[in-house]
Order: C-alpha cells, then structure tokens, then sequence
C-alpha cells in the first residue's frame, strides 16, 4: 500500500512538472507524466510596422554563393565518398556497383509532373499581430510578418538584424513557449505558480544566456520553480546509461560528450556547426546534379524548405545492399497553385548525403563550420564566488606551508583553532583539494607538459563526426572512462535517423580506435528502449524531475530575486 501512495504522490508531481527542449528547428514541451512531448516549430511571426526592416529566417541553413574552388572542393568530396562506396560489398559478398549520375539525369529531365488537384489549399489569414508554431507556414510570403528563430546553431540566435538583441530573442521565447503551454497544454498562465520547469540547455552553455532564460522561466512566464539540465546529461538518463559518450545530431548543430554518472565531463564537450540541415541543402545539391525535376524548388522558401527536409528523411540511408538507381515519387502542394506528383530517380546520391557528417566539405554548400568547446568563466560581477576566485584564492603555496602546521595540529583539538583557520572556511588540506580539484580537473589534460590540448581540425577547419567522437573520447581524465566510453556510444537527436547509419559510424571509428581499447565492445546504441532518438533528452529530463534526489535541484522565484546567479552555480547539476 505504501508504495501505491508514493507512485500516486510521483504522478501528481509529475502532472505540475512542465519540460521544456527547445532546438533550432523545434520545439518539444509537455508534462513530465505525457508519454511524449508535443512538438512543434519553434519560430514566431511579428506583423512588422509599415517602416519596419524586411527579416525572414530561413527554415534550412543558406546557402552560401557558389565560388569555382568551393564547387571543385565539393566535387571532390563527393567523388572520394562515391569511391568509397563503390569499393564496398553488399552483404551477400558482391560488389556494390552504381548508376552514373548522367544516366539518372537523362530520366530526371524526360520526368514530367503530373496535376493531381488544382490547388493545394488557402493561405491563412492571421486575426492577431503573432503567429506561432506550424501555422507560420501557411503565412503568404506577401504579408508583412517578420520570422524569427529564436534559436541558432543550437542555442540562442543574438545577431544585429531586426529582432536580433538578446532582450528581443528572450520575447521571442516566451511567446512561443508561453502559446504552447496555453494552446497545446491547455493550462491558464495565470496558474503556473502551481507548477514547475525543466529546461534543457545546450552541454556547451553560454553562463550569461542561462541567467536569462533562468529569468525568463521564474520572472517572466512566473514558473512556481525551475532547474537547468544539459542536453547530453538528459540523454543519458533517458536511455537508461549510467554513462556513454553522447551523439547529438540535430537540425543545426552536431554536439559530442562523454557523460559519466550525470556529470558530462567538460574537457570532452565539442559542438560543430552542421546538422541535418546541411544534410538537407547538401542531399538538394545532389539532387541538382541529377537534374531534380521540380525546377522551381527554392530552399529559402519555407515550404520548399520542409518538403526538401521531408524528402531526405524518406529517400536517404546507408543501406549498402541498395544499389543502381531507385524510382520514387513526391507530392508538392502549395496553397493557391496546382498540387503536382513528380517522378524521378536517385542513386548513391541518398547515401552521400548522410556520409557528409564523415565528410563535412560537402556542407560548403551553407559556409564555413565553426567548432566549439567549453569556454571559462570570464567572471560575473554578480557572483563574487564564481571560478575566477575560486582559482585566484586556491592557494597552493599556501598549502605547502600550512602542511607542517596541519601535521603538528593532528592530534590536536581543532576546536580550538584561531577563527582565521577554520577548516570549513577551504584552508584545510582536505577542503582545499576538493576545491582545486573540482576547477583544474576541467583543464584539458593529457598534452605534454601541462600544455592545453584543443580539438584538432584539418586545414579545412571542419570536424567529422568520427573524429569527433575519437578526440572527445582520448580527452577523458582516465584511461578506464575511456574504455568505458569506447563500449557505449549513443546517438540522439533527429539529424542523423538513417537506416544504417550507426554500423557506418561504428565500422569508421573501429578502424581508428587505439590499439590498446581494440579488444572493448564497440556498442553504438541508435535507438535507446526502441525510443525515437529525438524525444531522448526530453524523456530523460522528464524522468529525472521526478527523482527524490532531484528535489535539491529546484531554484524556486524568492531565491531567485534574492540570490541571483549564486544560487545557479550552486543548485547546477552541472559544473558551473
């Protein structure tokens, strides 16, 4: 009976607990009790003001103009994966073999469209000055609403264009998070004292934008109480791991980390600036090539944009057994136009696209990608206890000369110590390790002496997601975290679900693995509990809310305005 009461007190709690993943492209949010989130995109139209900039944020990453070199660069690319391919074997033991891209081409021009209906419904007309969500779609490009994506490249999209300012994007997030709570949630605003946020952020985290959003949530939308979870770590505890290097590939940002008991370890996190996205525009490129049939497709138009997104998602793979050119059709509907069914056929073309996450010279299409790691503190005049001072007042010399004092005063009574040498105030050895430790165990280690190692990029500056993988991995502090890591790799997020994608992964990294790991079991876990990889974190955050040891975690409204950024370093579940 007992029991039956706590899972009834676990539900109730769960029911007032509202968890919130926002991404580039979408935005999932639900009751920790749903079995899964609703998603939707997570973008907000502004009527704009009759003298008001023009500002459109695309739904695929842009294209970048075309030079000779960056064309040649891709053609090379492109060829070396085909190479590749081509030196493959089926799973019977043949050799794959595949359709020259001309022979498809002569198909793809001779395909003519076929009308199926004379038009593929109506744009919607808008009452209010904001639209939300999936409805943005159906704006006619005419009208005079600005799009924003409040999120960028995996966290917030600060630029110096029309609703660009941090102050602008923060709206911008409570409006749409606010309408999805009331619109798809179904609980009056005025009643969310009553309940609690999670809110999952990046694993590489900006401290200033997560003061913000912490704001945001008990200020602004006036949450009863909130916490902060990063993405890698809700991964892990959505899948069940105790721990496993994270791969998380979404719609505008690939992130790698190896996360040990809720803790990702931040010498390992790496985040580079591509995605399924780039898939999407790099898979359009390919087609292109092949003479894609529907000649007036423009990815910067929104619906384009989601057709060309769904016809990765149905056409690409990594199934090796899949050769020659295959046949296929899709359906274009736009509002106010003819809906027309094409055909046409692809070949290796479905399958180099998702290998660009191995190859990523293929996303020149959308530009040069960045690659990014945990950056220091640079201080915050609100938190005089931040990292700075904890590394400034370490006192290691300190430490040395206390040693003999320390040794005379062992069997003393401590008690009796002068108040300047209080053993909870850090000058005690054993407090000072902890507090050392806990900062320099962050400082890159394993370069020659003591020197920071950074992630190492070609000439290119761009980073596969196999190296990536190898360079998080070889950064753990210890070699049994990276035996460990080697034997568990799990991949999340929604930009990399292509059948056979996760054996090409684990056959790359194989290969390179080092020597002395060789004989672990490679494990690479692509759906964790048969769960859409997408929904991972969520579910992870979700559960992990409604742990008793999780009740430590919440920073309720008074701490909030009382003690500010202080309480966050404290109540992080992360090192802050």
């Amino acid at each position: 009976m007992p029991t039956f009461q706590e899972s009834c007190a676990e539900q109730i709690q769960a029911q007032t607990i509202i968890v919130i993943h926002p991404g580039s492209l979408y935005l999932r949010i639900g009751r920790a009790s749903d079995l899964n989130p609703h998603t939707l995109l997570h973008v907000v139209a502004r009527r704009r003001l009759p003298s008001g900039t023009v500002h459109h944020d695309t739904f695929l990453p842009k294209q970048i103009p075309k030079t000779k070199e960056l064309i040649q660069e891709m053609e090379d690319s492109r060829l070396q994966v085909s190479h590749t391919l081509q030196s493959c074997l089926q799973s019977d033991g043949q050799r794959r073999y595949a359709t020259p891209p001309q022979q498809i081409a002569a198909f793809n021009r001779r395909s003519n469209p076929e009308v199926i209906n004379s038009s593929g419904g109506e744009w919607i007309k808008p009452e209010g000055d904001i639209v939300v969500g999936d409805e943005v779609l159906y704006l006619n490009a005419g009208q005079d609403f600005n799009i924003h994506f409040p999120y960028q490249r995996g966290d917030l999209y600060v630029h110096s264009g029309p609703g660009g300012s941090l102050t602008a994007v923060l709206a911008n997030l409570e409006t749409i998070w606010t309408w999805a709570i009331r619109y798809r949630l179904e609980i009056p605003l005025k009643d969310l004292r009553h309940y609690r946020a999670v809110l999952i952020v990046p694993d590489i985290y900006n401290r200033q934008y997560l003061k913000e959003l912490t704001t945001l949530l008990l200020c602004k939308i006036g949450f009863g109480g909130c916490f902060l979870l990063q993405d890698h770590v809700a991964a892990t505890f959505g899948a069940g791991l105790g721990y496993a290097c994270v791969v998380d590939v979404g719609d505008q940002k690939t992130s790698v980390s190896c996360v040990e008991d809720g803790i990702s370890h931040r010498n390992t996190r790496v985040r580079m600036e591509y995605g399924g996205g780039d898939i999407t525009q790099t898979f359009y490129w390919l087609l292109q090539k092949c003479a894609f049939p529907y000649k007036t497709c423009d990815p910067d138009n929104k619906l384009d944009a989601m057709l060309l997104k769904s016809l990765k998602e149905s056409f690409c793979h990594v199934n090796l057994d899949i050769c020659g050119s295959q046949e296929k059709t899709f359906v274009v509907r736009q509002p106010k136009t003819p809906t027309l069914k094409f055909t046409l056929q692809v070949g290796d073309e479905s399958i180099v696209a998702p290998l660009s996450l191995f190859q990523p010279e293929l996303f020149g299409v959308t530009g040069s990608k960045l690659v990014h790691v945990q950056q220091r503190a640079s201080g915050d005049p609100e938190d005089p206890h931040d990292e700075n001072y904890l590394r400034e007042t370490s006192r290691r010399g300190m430490k040395e000369s206390l040693e003999p004092l320390a040794g005379g005063l062992a069997g003393a009574d401590l008690d009796g110590l002068a108040p300047g040498l209080d053993c909870s105030g850090g000058v005690g050895p054993g407090e000072e390790d902890i507090v050392v430790d806990a900062i320099d165990s962050t400082v890159p280690s394993g370069g020659r002496d003591g020197e920071t190692r950074e992630f190492v990029l070609g000439p290119e500056q761009a980073l596969g997601l196999d190296q990536a993988v190898l360079q998080s991995i070889d950064r753990c502090p210890t070699e049994d975290l990276k035996r460990k890591m080697y034997g568990c790799i799990l991949v999340v997020g929604g930009g990399m679900k292509f059948i056979g994608i996760g054996t090409w992964l684990q056959n790359r990294i194989s290969l390179q693995i080092p020597y002395m790991y060789r004989a672990e079991q490679l494990d690479i876990v692509t759906t964790p509990k048969e769960m859409d990889p997408q929904m991972t974190a969520w579910k992870g955050a979700a559960i992990m809310s409604c742990l008793e040891s999780a009740q430590e975690l919440w920073i309720y409204p008074v701490e909030w305005e009382k003690l500010g950024v202080k309480i966050l370093r404290e109540r992080a579940p992360f090192m802050w």
